[in-house]
């Protein structure tokens, strides 16, 4: 393991003895300690950073909620990972909370501590460490002008991120995904610029450029003979324009791609309260023979009203559920009753956010088919995902 700077607040004194000596033999770096939050509190203070705090939650005087939420401000904790005897249940939704505090939940070891469990959670913060891309100070993030010379200059790129099926791994569709390549800062994910975007009214500008993108692939795709289902996200706003329909099918009849190869993806909150126009377009994409994705199912609160309203043909399970699943078993649960609906509805499941070979094997064991995930495949530029078709078919014969 890489040299990390580790917090243990533990109450029992043998406990943390064992904890820190097992990691002062796994890390050369200098274990942190605390016996209270309090303590906690004060040796984060003294701290330029740390990386994982193992933390316990019952305990006298400050405990570890109280320390966790007080924690959450600094900006000084990496990740959170739980070794405590308190019940399953109050763990799971002590996980709940940390996330939104907004703290990394990295895993939860329960008690006695095991370096080997530990050292799993050590690859995996790594992992996520070396994904997450670097944040942009204030000074370098771009100006709406920067953003607006970026639309004109063509710079905005579909990136692909493919559904594979689980069992054969066989490439099923992608994702269409926004990326700036940004001429001085490289590529940009969306966190640098939807938000302006959106407060801009720049959304639907982008859109149409991508789906251009998508469609031109889909056209040299066809002119070897391949097809393949490209899916694209609509952003709430654009679901209320009047022309919206409309202009899809000018667009799919001028590129003489099917209707049904091409899906949109709409996230379940932006549909709770929508206007009738949005609903009016939803209805006629599916009219037009597209299909309709329900995102981040799941996630909000109105997923089965809307789902029982709406002519959806795919529901995307949110991610949410995938990582808890090892940890929480009612998450497994709620993904083999999100199977059995969508068998019972006739519409396609795709599980979002399937990042190892154990979540793979698990999912297929709950009946899931369809699956998205770093495991397969992050999102890729087009000559990439090219040759990744390629490499699938090569795969199939």
């Amino acid at each position: 393991m890489q040299d990390l700077t580790v917090l243990v607040l533990e109450d029992e004194p043998f406990q943390r003895l064992v904890t820190v000596t097992a990691l002062e033999k796994a890390l050369s770096s200098p274990i942190l300690q605390a016996a209270d939050g309090e303590e906690a509190i004060a040796v984060l203070a003294s701290s330029d950073a740390v990386d994982i705090v193992l933390c316990d939650l019952k305990m006298a005087g400050m405990d570890g909620l109280a320390f966790l939420r007080q924690a959450s401000g600094s900006g000084k904790v990496g990740a959170v990972v739980l070794c405590s005897e308190l019940d399953p249940l109050l763990r799971h939704a002590t996980v709940a909370m940390i996330q939104c505090l907004g703290l990394t939940f990295l895993g939860d070891l329960g008690k006695p501590f095991k370096l080997d469990g530990f050292r799993q959670l050590v690859k995996r913060y790594q992992e996520h460490r070396s994904a997450t891309p670097k944040r942009l100070s204030p000074a370098e993030l771009p100006t709406l002008s920067d953003m607006q010379r970026g639309l004109d200059n063509g710079e905005f790129e579909a990136y692909y991120q493919p559904k594979i099926t689980l069992d054969g791994q066989q490439l099923a569709g992608a994702e269409v995904l926004a990326r700036w390549v940004h001429p001085q800062l490289g590529v940009l994910p969306p966190g640098h610029f939807l938000p302006v975007m959106e407060a801009h009214d720049l959304i639907d500008r982008m859109f149409w450029q991508l789906f251009d993108q998508g469609l031109a692939l889909q056209q040299r795709l066809a002119a070897t003979g391949r097809s393949i289902n490209l899916a694209f996200n609509l952003h709430p706003t654009q679901l209320a324009g009047a022309e919206l329909t409309a202009q899809i099918s000018t667009l799919l009849k001028r590129s003489q791609i099917p209707a049904a190869s091409v899906t949109f993806e709409v996230t379940e909150s932006g549909v709770i309260s929508a206007p009738a126009s949005s609903l009016e377009n939803l209805v006629r994409l599916r009219m037009l023979g597209c299909g309709l994705a329900m995102d981040d199912f799941g996630a909000g609160y109105s997923s089965l009203a809307r789902l029982s309203e709406l002519p959806f043909s795919q529901i995307k399970l949110d991610r949410v559920f995938v990582h808890k699943m090892q940890s929480q078993p009612k998450s497994a649960a709620i993904i083999s009753c999100s199977v059995a609906l969508a068998q019972a509805l006739s519409v396609s499941l795709v599980v979002e956010g399937v990042e190892t070979t154990e979540q793979q094997a698990r999912l297929i064991e709950l009946g899931v088919t369809l699956a998205q995930g770093f495991l397969f495949a992050r999102p890729m530029p087009e000559a990439h995902f090219i040759d990744f078709f390629a490499a699938q078919e090569g795969r199939g014969k």
